[in-house]
């Protein structure tokens, strides 16, 4: 996240001075951490505009089926909706690729217009941000920078308490090392590591948390029939269980990612082995996916909110997971914080700092607020033991598929958020 808002900037600042601080070392070899992503068709644009878009390792997602596992009762059990990009008049509705790929490409990009531009873009890879202070404002002779974003996509704790007449100094552990106009903090992380972060902590107010008390298990299945670029999402009693199409192995096999997500306090998945997790998948998932022939090793995390009521804090700006960490079910956090990156930068090209945080923050609200309680929501109803709620849910999932405008409206806000 750091690295794509610190491109955006680069290309739409042309006066801003950059420096882009990370703990990693820039001679690391990410490229082969396997982590997936799924972009929307809005992300993989953007992506493609900053000329740091991995194509040869991206799966397009054709189409999108989502459905429920048989509820208790009722004749809505095999409920499902299905988005079609030519429904929409796209190619696709988005893509799925490696982490280590994406990040790869961004990294490259970057070094390369830094290398460019050495006397405003700073690359400061291998150091580890202790935190930010306020530090008198000073006076920038000879600059005309819209701003300075000390962008930190990885790093420790930060102190926010700012005021107008001060500005962000980034510290490291041998000091301090420079003052900023501005401070955006992008650093990763699921649910458990920012629970422990002093970062959220040390916040004027107190995030909103929640524990769903569910575990996510992710890894990768092989199966027995092509999946046709289409990412299946299966509502089950535990939680929603989704496979996202990858492309083909180097051997030829037709792969998936999946994301399984179930209920910690009876969690079926744990003490399966992998011929046994195999044959609970076949009982759960559409029969359109077809035979599931192998399973890698799943890795397991725990899931929950944890959502900051503000991107911004005087001259400090959340995106991506530092400003919040949310439920999977939906597979937008990544899509969500570039927009927020590229909101941002935007309002910079037209305002100054102060006047663009303001913006941002009722720009960005509608869509953030929307997809947080969505996702919410959701979450939450896995849990929920109210007679007919899996009755309910299939009920909709079939009013849906029946109502071609609403579901257009869909598919639009999967692909480009709210507008």
């Amino acid at each position: 996240m750091g690295l794509a808002l610190a491109l955006l900037a680069a290309e739409n600042l042309p006066k801003a001075h950059i420096s882009l601080w990370d703990s990693r070392s820039p001679e690391a070899d990410i490229s082969a951490d396997p982590r997936t992503l799924a972009l929307s068709l809005g992300s993989l644009q953007l992506l493609k505009r900053l000329q740091a878009w991995p194509q040869a390792h991206a799966q397009a997602i054709n189409a999108v089926h989502v459905s429920q596992h048989s509820p208790a009762w009722g004749r809505w059990a095999q409920a499902e909706v299905t988005l079609h990009a030519k429904d929409e008049g796209v190619d696709m509705l988005g893509a799925v690729l490696p982490y280590g790929r994406l990040t790869h490409e961004l990294q490259q990009r970057w070094l390369k217009l830094s290398a460019e531009q050495p006397h405003r873009l700073q690359s400061r890879f291998g150091h580890a941000v202790k935190g930010l202070k306020n530090l008198p404002l000073v006076s920038r002779q000879g600059s005309n920078a819209a701003c300075s974003p000390a962008l930190k996509p990885d790093g420790g704790a930060i102190n926010r308490h700012l005021s107008l007449d001060a500005t962000p100094g980034v510290e490291l552990d041998a000091g301090w090392a420079e003052q900023v106009d501005l401070a955006v903090v992008a650093e990763g992380g699921v649910f458990a590591q920012r629970e422990s972060s002093v970062l959220d902590t040390e916040a004027p107010r107190q995030p909103l948390k929640h524990d769903y008390q569910q575990t996510a298990w992710v890894g990768r299945v092989t199966l027995q029939e092509p999946h046709r670029g289409v990412a299946y999402e299966r509502f089950t009693r535990e939680g929603p269980l989704a496979l996202l199409p990858l492309l083909p192995s180097s051997d030829g096999l037709h792969q998936a990612a999946m994301v399984w997500c179930v209920q910690t306090a009876s969690d079926p998945v744990a003490e399966l082995n992998d011929a046994q997790r195999v044959h609970v998948l076949h009982t759960l998932l559409h029969e359109s996916v077809g035979p599931i022939t192998a399973i890698s090793t799943l890795k397991s995390f725990a899931l929950g909110l944890q959502a900051h009521r503000t991107l911004t804090q005087d001259r400090t700006v959340r995106i991506g997971n530092a400003a919040q960490t949310l439920h999977p079910v939906a597979g937008q956090g990544l899509n969500l914080g570039l927009r927020d990156a590229y909101a941002l930068v935007n309002s910079l090209r037209r305002s100054s700092v102060d006047a663009a945080l303001r913006q941002l923050e009722w720009q960005r609200g509608p869509d953030r607020w929307a997809l947080l309680a969505t996702t919410d929501f959701l979450a939450r109803s896995f849990a929920w033991q109210l007679p007919g709620a899996n009755t309910l849910r299939g009920l909709s999932l079939a009013a849906l598929q029946s109502l071609k405008p609403v579901k257009s409206m869909l598919a639009r806000h999967m692909m480009f958020g709210q507008r």
